[in-house]
């Protein structure tokens, strides 16, 4: 790992550049020519290369700025990529269902992207880019449940220079009585849930229909929430009970951002005047750091 600029390269690598993606692939052929291939690692690395023509006093300032600012070479920067900013098909608005997180440790999760998931995929599986430089504001998480489907949360918070999420403290309180209805009434004694905190709920005995569920509480008193469950057709309460706000055994953590890709430049910027006031610039190479 070495030093990084938390700034944006001030064009975006689609207009007035060329870019492509490669892999860390070890090809070993034979006298007989056959090819043995073995596949170094599973991430995809960026390579752009940018040209432009500027008046002076326009882009090439701040460009120039940047390179400065990087010792060249030395330092990494955040690069936007019009057509690979998103968890979500590449460009489309990120949803907090978007992609699976990764696990890190208890309650962090690392924003990730794959490519080409509901497709035919080898036995390895998805390209993956781990996202390092999600953009702030735009991060979204969610918890998807077996038996209730996908829930969005927002009790997490965000790295933007590490693109790793941690879920907020587990709330959980003991069940003493269940209230049936077209929305469910537990009474949890005193507790600090709010409205709009999503809940898991188990080992309940009698009403067992229930346990296993995820729902959003949609009303709090000092001793009880309200879950958007229609209980109506279950089964009594007798007794246990516990809520928990964390991801259970069996639920998983999703999530969508917008992001840049982490990248350094990989060769010097050559100028050449071609008017009074304007620049030519041999290619600026530009490639992807993995681990940032």
């Amino acid at each position: 790992m070495s030093a990084f600029l938390e700034d944006r390269l001030p064009v975006c690598i689609r207009l007035g550049a060329s870019w492509g993606e490669d892999f860390a692939v070890d090809i070993t052929r034979t006298a007989g020519g056959s090819e043995y291939r073995k596949l170094i690692h599973p991430y995809p690395v960026m390579r752009g290369s940018i040209k432009y023509t500027r008046d002076i006093a326009d882009m090439w300032d701040e460009i120039l700025s940047l390179y400065r600012r990087v010792y060249g070479r030395f330092a990494g920067f955040r690069v936007r990529a019009w057509d690979n900013w998103s968890t979500n098909g590449s460009t489309g608005t990120p949803t907090a269902q978007d992609q699976t997180l990764e696990l890190v440790s208890a309650g962090v999760y690392q924003l990730v992207a794959r490519y080409g998931e509901g497709d035919p995929l080898l036995s390895i599986g998805a390209p993956l880019r781990v996202i390092y430089k999600p953009v702030s504001g735009t991060v979204k998480v969610g918890i998807t449940n077996a038996l209730t489907g996908p829930h969005t949360i927002t009790s997490f918070t965000v790295d933007t220079t590490t693109g790793k999420v941690t879920m907020a403290a587990n709330k959980t309180r003991p069940i003493t009585a269940i209230t049936k209805g077209a929305t469910t009434v537990l009474d949890v004694g005193a507790n600090t849930f709010v409205n709009g905190d999503s809940v898991h709920v188990s080992a309940v005995d009698g009403m067992t229909e229930i346990n296993g569920l995820r729902a959003t509480v949609s009303n709090r008193t000092a001793t009880q929430i309200t879950l958007n469950i229609d209980s109506t057709l279950f089964s009594d309460y007798t007794s246990g009970g516990t809520v928990n706000t964390q991801p259970q055994a069996g639920e998983t953590v999703t999530g969508g951002c917008e992001f840049d890709i982490p990248c350094r430049f990989d060769s010097s910027i050559d100028l050449a005047s071609v008017a009074r006031g304007i620049r030519d610039t041999s290619d600026i190479t530009i490639v992807e750091i993995l681990n940032p």
